[in-house]
């Protein structure tokens, strides 16, 4: 009996625990081109994903048919549930100084 109490209690903790729990996941931009000469779309395209650009490009047919260049990367933090994909964050502008 008091081992079943020490079970619920326990449960219902980590219950507690795991609804405080917050998950994250990095978003990739690149752009992407295709390397057939033949093909129809020959511009390059902005791609917004969640696979980095190495599981992308073997998702989408390797090497031989696109080309990918990193354009920029975030982190999507706090309770990411129910989103697709978190806007990328505000950059400041910087003043770039030339030095002489």
């Amino acid at each position: 009996m008091k081992i079943r109490q020490s079970l619920i209690v326990l449960f219902f903790l980590c219950m507690v625990v795991f609804q405080s729990a917050h998950a994250e996941y990095r978003v990739f931009q690149f752009a992407i081109k295709a390397k057939n000469p033949f093909s129809l779309d020959q511009k390059s395209h902005i791609v917004t994903s969640t696979l980095d650009p190495q599981s992308y490009l073997a998702y989408h047919g390797g090497t031989e048919t696109l080309s990918i260049d990193l354009m920029r990367t975030w982190m999507c933090r706090g309770d990411t549930s129910g989103q697709r994909i978190c806007s990328p964050p505000v950059m400041q502008n910087e003043t770039l100084t030339e030095v002489n």
